[in-house]
């Protein structure tokens, strides 16, 4: 890995393969790999980022839910690494929302999700945990497992009328949010 975090996009097979369980929780360059995910996260404006959008076909994602130019009304969690993270249950309560990827670059696209996941993952030092994540984290926490599964959002969009560019994305829809 580089010093300046760098992001796989769609088209490099590893964004399409199931991820492999961590299984060396004590293996050094498993601490050096989450720095580097929360690195790009910060990097590159990300909300979320999942190891396979570095190269790295392990079952490790990142939840950094905060403002950024790309979500400016997202709340902020601290950022938070998940090994193995599965999700334990959901709500059957959907919503369709705009997402966008650092692996797709350019693109938006309306997807549905769960409004609540419930999920259990281990942290980075090694303790398992469960949380509940709703809204907009819930999204971003799904939107992270997908990669896992070998996913990307557009796999998730009903129709490309529900796809737009980046740069309509900033026009219609970011432009006409209520700032906070």
């Amino acid at each position: 890995m580089t010093n300046q975090p760098q992001i796989i996009e769609l088209g490099n097979p590893i964004l399409r393969k199931t991820a492999e369980p961590i299984k060396n929780l004590a293996e050094p360059q498993l601490q050096t790999l989450i720095d580097y995910l929360l690195a790009a996260a910060e990097t590159h404006n990300g909300v979320g980022i999942a190891a396979p959008q570095v190269g790295v076909s392990k079952r490790l994602l990142l939840v950094a839910s905060r403002p950024t130019l790309r979500y400016p009304n997202a709340p902020y969690m601290p950022p938070t690494p998940m090994l193995n993270p599965r999700i334990i249950a959901h709500s059957n309560e959907t919503a369709k929302d705009w997402e966008g990827c650092l692996s797709v670059p350019g693109i938006r696209g309306l997807v549905s999700r769960h409004r609540e996941v419930e999920v259990e993952y281990i942290t980075r030092n090694g303790k398992t945990k469960r949380q509940i994540f709703t809204d907009f984290v819930a999204r971003i926490f799904q939107h992270e497992y997908d990669h896992l599964e070998g996913k990307v959002f557009l796999d998730r969009v009903e129709s490309s009328l529900d796809l737009m560019t980046e740069n309509e994305y900033q026009k219609q829809v970011i432009s006409s949010l209520p700032t906070r």
